[in-house]
């Protein structure tokens, strides 16, 4: 390529006349306001050229900004979900504890009311029979558990315990066929017998009168009777009455008060031992002892 300058002396000149145009350009720029206006002019020209011309860079700054926004969007949103779950199942664990919490509650506040030594259990079996409804407690021969000893939760009598071994114990409760508790009811002292009738819900008095004073929402509570179980705690509460005029005794059905299908935390009742009468004394003994004073 050549020169400017080895063109021709006529490229010199246009060479100095374009700085001087350019000294003059500057001088007036820093002397005249008018200058400004012209620069404003010349700039509204420019710049669309200057925004065509950046168009492309724009378009890829657009594009890895969106890229990354999309990325950084997803795995945010993993994140939250995480903790969502996260939260869900602290959640769930709060609500556990509350509701432990208040059947414990409920449990000590049961135990106050009985008047027997008590022992707090736990279950931790059910029995598979489908036919039966027994249960399997964490106490047993170690802890003093005896067959026939009442088995409560914080509602009322829950069953009875069957069978015990070192370490754990079986219960049959309340609602199975087999099992029947003398009651009476706590308005009036009217007593039957509750008998289970293979249903967690349900329980059936049997021998009742059909005249007899009875109520739907009458309160049965254990009568003593039999030596089985203390008198005075709640079993159930009268739910129907079937009158039939040909029958002697009338159809009653009575709900358990007891979480049957529920309760985790139960608690066992050990009966107090009734007094031993005071033995008379022997007519030999009081002998021995009214000439032990003379002498």
């Amino acid at each position: 390529m050549k020169s400017i300058f080895s063109q021709g002396p006529i490229y010199g000149y246009r060479m100095v006349l374009a700085a001087i145009l350019s000294l003059v350009i500057m001088a007036s720029d820093l002397k005249f306001q008018q200058t400004d206006y012209v620069r404003q002019t010349l700039a509204y020209v420019v710049t669309p050229i200057h925004w065509i011309v950046n168009i492309p860079n724009r378009v890829m700054d657009w594009g890895g900004q969106m890229f990354t926004s999309r990325e950084k969007l997803l795995a945010d949103n993993e994140s939250l979900k995480t903790q969502v779950m996260m939260l869900q199942r602290k959640t769930q664990q709060l609500a556990i504890m509350q509701a432990e919490n208040r059947r414990l509650r409920e449990l000590v506040n049961a135990s106050e009311q009985v008047e027997e030594e008590i022992l707090a259990a736990q279950l931790i079996g059910l029995d598979p029979d489908p036919f039966t409804h027994q249960v399997i407690i964490n106490k047993g021969l170690d802890d003093g558990v005896y067959v026939g000893q009442p088995l409560l939760d914080a509602r009322g009598l829950m069953g009875q315990i069957v069978q015990v071994d070192t370490y754990t114990s079986r219960a049959l409760l309340v609602a199975d066929s087999n099992h029947a508790v003398p009651v009476q009811v706590n308005r009036n002292g009217l007593r039957s017998i509750a008998v289970g009738t293979g249903s967690l819900t349900e329980m059936e008095l049997i021998y009742v009168p059909d005249t007899a004073d009875i109520e739907i929402g009458d309160l049965l509570i254990t009568s003593g009777l039999g030596n089985k179980f203390p008198e005075g705690y709640p079993v159930a509460e009268v739910a129907h009455i079937k009158h039939d005029p040909g029958q002697a005794f009338a159809e009653i059905k009575v709900t358990p008060l007891a979480e049957l299908n529920r309760s985790k935390h139960v608690l066992l009742a050990f009966s107090k031992p009734d007094p031993k009468p005071e033995e008379p004394e022997t007519p030999s003994t009081t002998e021995a002892t009214a000439e032990g004073a003379s002498q």
